[in-house]
């Protein structure tokens, strides 16, 4: 008796969807993690450069703020790009050119090579997040948005904390700075290999529909997307849609929107002190808690670590319970962030678990608004243009470490550790302010929704 053929095609397709859907998420989150290993590698080994070469902090900080600089501005450029190439080679290539840089910097004796290639491993890394936001916009909803985001954020702070780790066992076993950039470079090559094999486009590209006709047709819902094209009357009658040239798309979904500038803001006080706690935390634990640079770097990891459930919970947060209204939980997340590095400023402490919760609280507090401040402008740009508004986002982010790497350095060496924690108490609370002005931004789809 002849087999009963499937009369469901719609369960075919639910399958294969979220196999690509799921296939997507993980390939970007962990290809964003090998990206760190390679950009964050330098804070383990800055005090034994310091030693080694002699190069001081304003240098190693200079180092810092030329590499952040560049990386925001290379992420809003990648960003343009990012949303009309295939993800797949653009990210892949960018991975591996990063860790040519890093055997580069590794191979490197004099402050002016090092510079170099560190600047250079600066533009390849915008080539890192761009095609992330792409590719989650495309293949997921706005309304779920928060949870996969912050899902896929974890990327941020595992990558950050297991370099941190890492790089404490490197420092262990070889007693050489330069293990810290070979190693982590040929873990990047084979991160390069596995996003090529397992990245993809849209969703169009894989011969399967829009993610709105897709949560449509799964849900049993009829869902009418915002249509703001512009259309051009024939003398037949008929109305054709007319193509947006890129700067009319990029100045109509980023440029003119005042949401869109006022979390950028907001972004650069955030990274202030994220980039802050980051790139100096060993350093700092080492010189002001006299704590042992081996320990230093396992204690910093829990910054990182415990910010995965930071993001998580903001996550959740948004989708659930705000309604994707995400600056609704950056404001929370920041008035915690604020409260707790003033404690952290207070509490004269050198034990190693002390100084290791408030660097979780921290991180839980600062990777909240870290990952949903990019939700938020990709809601608010839509798909057209996702890539290139977490690119606007990403300049102004970025543009932080000029306070965070020569400004940290110097306030530190000609003041002192005090100076850099009022300072970066300030940064928190002003971002916490910026949030208020756009508590209620969200997607076009989700304004109406209370």
């Amino acid at each position: 008796m002849p087999q009963k053929l499937n009369s469901n095609p719609m369960n075919t397709t639910n399958k294969s969807y979220e196999y690509w859907r799921t296939r997507i998420l993980y390939s970007t989150m962990f290809g964003y993690i090998f990206f760190y290993f390679v950009r964050k590698n330098l804070s383990m080994a800055m005090p034994l450069i310091e030693s080694d070469l002699g190069i001081s902090k304003q240098e190693l900080g200079l180092f810092l703020t030329l590499h952040g600089l560049l990386y925001g501005f290379s992420r809003f450029v990648n960003g343009i790009i990012a949303d009309r190439v295939n993800p797949r080679w653009f990210m892949a290539a960018g991975l591996f050119l990063c860790a040519a840089a890093n055997f580069g910097f590794g191979m490197s004796n004099t402050v002016w090579l090092m510079g170099i290639f560190w600047v250079v491993n600066a533009w390849f890394q915008g080539m890192g997040f761009p095609p992330c936001a792409k590719s989650l916009t495309h293949w997921f909803m706005a309304n779920e948005r928060g949870v996969k985001f912050s899902i896929w954020n974890v990327s941020h702070s595992l990558g950050a904390g297991l370099v941190f780790l890492l790089n404490s066992g490197v420092i262990l076993l070889f007693h050489d700075w330069r293990y810290c950039f070979f190693i982590p470079g040929m873990i990047a090559v084979l991160g390069a290999i596995f996003l090529f094999e397992r990245l993809r486009d849209s969703p169009e590209t894989m011969g399967l529909d829009p993610i709105e006709t897709y949560y449509a047709k799964k849900h049993g819902q009829i869902i009418e997307p915002v249509n703001d094209a512009k259309t051009d009357e024939k003398s037949d009658g008929k109305s054709e849609p007319i193509q947006e040239s890129l700067g009319q798309t990029l100045y109509k979904y980023v440029y003119s929107n005042p949401a869109i500038w006022i979390i950028s803001l907001a972004n650069f006080f955030v990274y202030i002190v994220r980039f802050s706690i980051l790139d100096w935390a060993p350093t700092f634990l080492k010189q002001a808690k006299g704590i042992d640079i081996a320990q230093a770097g396992v204690v910093s990891s829990c910054y990182e670590l415990i910010g995965v459930i930071g993001m998580l919970c903001g996550g959740f947060l948004m989708d659930k319970i705000f309604h994707s209204r995400g600056s609704k939980v950056c404001f929370l997340y920041m008035l915690g962030c604020t409260i707790t590095m003033g404690l952290f400023w207070w509490t004269d402490s050198s034990s190693v678990l002390v100084n290791a919760l408030f660097l979780a609280v921290l991180g839980f507090f600062i990777y909240g608004p870290q990952c949903l401040i990019g939700v938020i402008a990709a809601n608010i740009a839509t798909k057209k243009a996702a890539a290139a508004a977490n690119g606007v986002t990403g300049i102004f982010g970025y543009m932080s470490v000029i306070v965070t790497g020569w400004g940290v350095g110097y306030v530190a060496e000609n003041y002192d550790w005090n100076a850099v924690f009022l300072c970066l108490i300030g940064a928190s609370f002003i971002a916490m302010l910026l949030f208020c002005f756009v508590l209620n931004a969200a997607a076009p789809e989700q304004q109406n929704k209370t």
